[in-house]
């Protein structure tokens, strides 16, 4: 539970200032990065946030309330229009359980390249309160998981599992992220609305508890794409193969690493034998430790393994080349995300040593019936993540907590 006191790491890093959030928008980094979600349908774009700007959708006006985030670290509940019912295939949903995401405690801050305000959260487990009368797989009452991409289910990408590649919303749409989602709301609200029922809600198996699901809508699924699609070749071939995952290389970086551990344990679930993890907190390294993964000295990297396997959650071009260097003749390595202009790869070892490097988002839709039914069965305990939970009335003093102190995963519950 939320501790009464939050005791601030004075290391920790700081919420950058309006002034400063702002300034990094216009950063070459943070401009290329901004150009992306225009690439296409730019019409489609502006006209969904023209009709959003346009005012209230229901006659009656009715409110909510919805977490918001404002430069300078501010962060609060505050009333908002309720949304309306989006058409005969959508739903309404109620959160009952949110995670947070690696990015939340970033973005909180000021640190990423999405500009604030925002409308917080994106993980998320609910109960459906409303469908549209074309909705024929999910029933009021229901409880689901929502995945932070939006998705058709209809397209040629959706047909083929794309689901983050959706060619009915603009790119990038996804809950959580304000204009750069294309300002579909937060999760940390009282109701979220879903445009594509039937393909987007994935019921929670008998049993599963919400807190446990919520992270399946974004990092826990994220961390089962980076090491499903390849460990059972790679172990077929050499039940020793080795894992190695490398989160956080500087000690002031303001990402969490809880992927770090949820790939760490669905590798195990999988059968890999040997796991190493890299990172340079030290609440993450132990909790690595105490779930009896090997933690790597993170200021060592001559020390790590060459792994068959290699994930680089760094987030730079830095420690992309070391997760590189560490990846095995013939490997693998999946850079989990990066949102920098360019980065200088050694192309020429990795052509010699045959590695493979995969670089993309996650389709979360397509992999989270896969994730459910392995904690459904027991494979895989979220929960062993888990560092804080609180309930959703205690939503900013949890997030302050979960932005100051050590915490891994926070959990938010109605």
């Amino acid at each position: 539970m939320v501790a009464e006191k939050v005791v601030l790491n004075t290391h920790r890093i700081r919420p950058r200032s309006r002034v400063g959030h702002y300034a990094r928008l216009l950063t070459p980094d943070a401009l290329a990065a901004a150009k992306l979600p225009l690439a296409r349908d730019l019409p489609m774009r502006v006209e969904r946030i023209t009709r959003l700007a346009r005012g209230p959708r229901n006659r009656n006006h009715e409110r909510m309330r919805s977490l918001v985030v404002s430069a300078g670290g501010e962060f609060r509940w505050r009333a908002v229009r309720s949304p309306v019912l989006p058409g005969p295939h959508g739903a309404l949903v109620r959160p009952l359980a949110v995670a947070t995401c690696d990015v939340d405690r970033a973005m909180i801050l000021g640190r990423t390249i999405f500009p604030l305000p925002l409308h917080l959260g994106h993980e998320c487990a609910a109960e459906v309160v409303e469908v549209g009368e074309l909705v024929s797989t999910v029933r009021v009452g229901d409880r689901v998981v929502v995945p932070f991409q939006i998705s058709c289910g209809a397209c040629s990408s959706c047909r083929c599992g794309h689901t983050a590649s959706c060619m009915a919303v603009p790119p990038t749409s996804m809950y959580g992220f304000g204009i750069s989602g294309g300002l579909w709301g937060g999760a940390l609200a009282d109701l979220m609305a879903v445009p594509f029922a039937d393909a987007m809600l994935v019921r929670l198996p008998s049993g599963v508890d919400a807190a446990a699901a919520a992270g399946v809508a974004d990092n826990i699924s994220d961390a089962y794409r980076q090491v499903a699609p390849h460990l059972p070749g790679l172990l077929a071939a050499d039940p020793d193969a080795e894992v190695l995952i490398v989160g956080r290389l500087e000690r002031n970086h303001p990402f969490t690493s809880s992927a770090v551990l949820f790939t760490a344990l669905i590798a195990r679930a999988l059968g890999a034998r040997r796991i190493g993890v890299v990172d340079t907190w030290p609440v993450l390294r132990e909790r690595a430790e105490e779930l009896g993964f090997q933690a790597w000295d993170p200021h060592r990297p001559r020390t790590w393994p060459t792994a068959a396997l290699t994930v680089d959650a760094t987030g730079t071009p830095g420690g992309l080349r070391h997760v590189l260097r560490h990846t095995a003749p013939d490997g693998i390595c999946t850079c989990v995300w990066s949102l920098h202009r360019k980065a200088s790869v050694p192309l020429a070892a990795c052509y010699v040593r045959n590695v493979t490097l995969h670089v993309g988002r996650a389709h979360v839709r397509s992999v989270m019936p896969d994730v459910l039914g392995m904690i459904a069965t027991g494979e895989l305990q979220p929960e062993l993540v888990t560092t804080n939970i609180a309930s959703f009335d205690d939503a900013p003093a949890a997030l302050r907590e979960h932005c100051y102190g050590d915490a891994l995963k926070t959990i938010l519950t109605v």
